[in-house]
């Protein structure tokens, strides 16, 4: 027999979820056809962050990055910019780290949506809530005082949103969001290691920025798109 949730507002949010993809991207070009390619089934999704050292995905390719204990890091704090590269890169290098040694799964999820645009009409928290690792992953992690760090290679608009751009300029004049797609890598380290593992990371953001104010991350898109 099929069970209803107990819970009357969780219908609603899984329905906004739904239609983050297809509504953020109407407000970006307002154009179907980019909506449909960047969120079309087959496309590689976002990147998470990398299970603990015990997966063996941790560790695919095995490099050098810093040692276990190099100096614990900040909370990510988001940069004063008005160009939406520049942002979308500093944000993609802040989900993509993290030290349980430094700080608490709460203070780096709370840290990460301070990212986000105040304005709540944009703003899709639950995206950046989905990239930080669960209180029972961070707690595992934690047992191995385990922390990434990462390296931002490059960052660029998607081909498809600069057409859709090119078609309709204005488009973009309403919320100011534009995607970002950035690729890099991101390199664990944990307690013992002496050599942890690396992996290559992309991730397509969306980013408001206004012409009166610094940008801010609206959210991480569903999809990557190149």
């Amino acid at each position: 027999m099929a069970q209803h949730s107990t819970h009357p507002g969780g219908a609603s949010r899984v329905r906004r979820r739904a239609l983050l993809g297809t509504a953020l991207l109407a407000v970006l070009v307002s154009l179907a056809g980019l909506t449909a390619y960047l969120t079309r089934d087959g496309r590689s999704p976002s990147d998470a962050p990398a299970p603990p050292p015990s997966s063996p995905t941790a560790s695919s390719s095995p490099t050098a990055p810093a040692g276990p204990h190099a100096r614990s890091h900040a909370l990510p704090v988001p940069p004063k910019t008005q160009d939406p590269i520049k942002y979308g890169k500093a944000a993609a290098a802040a989900l993509w780290s993290y030290d349980t040694r430094a700080y608490s799964q709460p203070e780096l999820r709370k840290a990460l949506r301070g990212w986000l645009t105040k304005e709540s009409k944009y703003s899709d928290p639950a995206s950046v809530d989905k990239v930080v690792p669960s209180p029972v992953l961070w707690k595992e992690m934690a047992a191995n005082r385990q922390f990434a760090t990462a390296e931002v290679n490059e960052g660029h608009f998607p081909h498809a949103f600069t057409q859709a751009l090119q078609a309709d300029p204005g488009a973009i004049t309403e919320a100011y969001v534009y995607a970002v797609t950035v690729s890099g890598k991101q390199s664990i380290a944990w307690k013992g290691s002496s050599a942890g593992g690396a992996e290559s990371r992309s991730t397509t953001l969306a980013v408001q920025c206004r012409p009166d104010h610094p940008c801010a991350l609206v959210g991480v898109m569903p999809s990557v798109a190149p």
